[in-house]
């Protein structure tokens, strides 16, 4: 496993924020899935005026991860604010948490910004009574 640091992973979800589709929320998020042979996959959210076909930052990155056959996941960073400004706390949705379970363990770590700092959390702290099959 490789291993780069939070901020690291935190500039990469920042950067990917730029390509971010938010025209009608203007909630810009971008995210990079870190992956345990040290791969990064990033996406940003792609709104839709139907909006329950919005996509969100984090499923882009796992979807992308996943087509290209991978598998094993070890942390993702997750930056969100109003476009153009700088981040602002932010966390992954009730969906992508379920994602993020559906690959990934009680140690899966999440980077995001609490409002003041870079913090890490893991997916058992984040969604603790979930299972896997």
């Amino acid at each position: 496993m490789k291993n780069i640091s939070d901020e690291v992973l935190f500039s990469k979800a920042e950067k990917a924020r730029e390509a971010s589709y938010c025209p009608y929320s203007g909630y810009a998020v971008g995210a990079a899935l870190l992956c345990a042979d040290g791969t990064v996959y990033t996406g940003a959210n792609i709104e839709n005026a139907s909006f329950p076909l919005t996509v969100c930052a984090e499923r882009t990155a796992f979807f992308k991860a996943v087509s290209e056959g991978k598998r094993d996941f070890t942390a993702i960073a997750v930056s969100g604010g109003e476009k153009d400004k700088k981040y602002s706390a932010c966390s992954p949705c009730g969906s992508c948490r379920q994602v993020m379970r559906e690959f990934c363990g009680d140690d899966f770590r999440i980077v995001l910004f609490d409002g003041e700092k870079i913090k890490a959390f893991t997916l058992g702290e984040l969604l603790p009574f979930g299972f896997s099959l």
